[in-house]
């Protein structure tokens, strides 16, 4: 996630800590096993930058046959998101606090049916470029983890970031199954809404949204 007022919370680490059963503290160890560890047989999805959750919920509540897993580096900003699975008592949602650069580490090839990219950081400036999630090393670890037919999820504000995400994946030899540049314009009844796509709708922006699969 991009854009968030960041406010420190020293307590969060002890918090996330008291919750295992949602909070996965080794996610090293369920790799290659997550289904089968909680819901024998269910696809799994994976959100990168879970934010405060309330994407993740939503899908979770949308989809209760499905093990959601969201991924949030940051305590203070995952720790919400622990305080909405609660409040939603969502069963197939598990969180992990790690950075998604460790993805494989804690995936095994071909264990994920789809990855999720909400508003990610768009790291506008050419030497961060790297740093983008849609850029090729990250795609070269979402296709690894990925199953044969798995998808990539990708919403955003930031056309530049959009174009840049839909030419990336294009070089790298994905194909292009939708893409929308107007989501609420074009009524996607499957649209599940981040807390900053509430925001951002809310001011009139347009958010934009990509699927493709390797």
């Amino acid at each position: 996630m991009y854009r968030m007022r960041l406010r420190n919370k020293p307590w969060a680490k002890e918090k996330l800590e008291q919750y295992p059963q949602v909070v996965i503290q080794r996610p090293e160890g369920l790799k290659g096993s997550w289904a089968a560890s909680f819901f024998p047989d269910a696809p799994v999805h994976v959100e990168i930058g879970t934010g405060k959750g309330q994407f993740l919920c939503g899908m979770a509540q949308k989809h209760p046959d499905v093990l959601f897993v969201g991924i949030e580096r940051m305590q203070s900003v995952i720790v919400s998101a622990l305080d909405k699975t609660l409040e939603t008592d969502a069963g197939n949602i598990k969180l992990v606090n790690r950075n998604a650069a460790d993805l494989e580490s804690f995936f095994d090839e071909s264990e994920v049916e789809r990855i999720y990219l909400n508003f990610s950081d768009p790291w506008p400036k050419n030497r961060h470029e790297k740093r983008r999630l849609t850029y090729r090393t990250f795609l070269e670890k979402f296709e690894r983890v990925l199953t044969a037919k798995g998808e990539i999820h990708l919403k955003t504000d930031n056309a530049g970031f959009f174009e840049y995400s839909l030419q990336s994946m294009e070089q790298y030899g994905m194909n292009l199954l939708s893409v929308d540049w107007d989501v609420h314009e074009n009524d996607v009844g499957d649209n599940v809404m981040t807390e900053y796509e509430e925001k951002f709708s809310r001011r009139g922006q347009k958010i934009m949204r990509g699927i493709a699969r390797f």
